[in-house]
């Protein structure tokens, strides 16, 4: 098993969401590998956590990735957070993701959790999500 494919995926979602049409319009161009300092902009789109672990067989090295893609939003409502949540979604699935190093065998949608901060109202959807890479 290696870390080795993570910077590789990693990028080729970032590259996927930004190249997106319905994502950039949506979050107003706001995709981020991390959300930036100081005040954040409506809604926005931000790389999370990932948990990684070995996936190699007798075809050789592979990884399983369970990542996670947050949309946030100041917005009082879920309805325009879920509009966009829901474009992430679709443009992570749409089609091959290509990587620098290594291959996708598969990415899968696994669930989403919607929630409303109390104390601000922000309201946040994290996307997890599951992707098989091998050599």
């Amino acid at each position: 098993m290696s870390y080795g494919f993570a910077p590789a995926l990693q990028e080729a979602i970032y590259q996927r969401l930004i190249a997106d049409a319905a994502v950039m319009e949506l979050s107003n161009g706001a995709v981020y590998d991390a959300a930036p300092p100081g005040p954040t902009p409506g809604a926005y789109v931000t790389l999370g956590a990932e948990d990684v672990r070995d996936a190699s067989d007798a075809s050789g090295a592979g990884a399983r990735h369970d990542f996670t893609v947050s949309v946030v939003s100041d917005e009082a409502g879920f309805y325009s957070i879920k509009q966009l949540a829901a474009a992430v979604s679709d443009a992570v699935l749409e089609g091959d993701l290509v990587l620098d190093a290594g291959r996708i065998v598969g990415v899968w949608f696994r669930r989403a959790t919607a929630q409303r901060r109390e104390k601000d109202g922000i309201r946040r959807i994290d996307l997890r999500f599951r992707a098989r890479v091998s050599a």
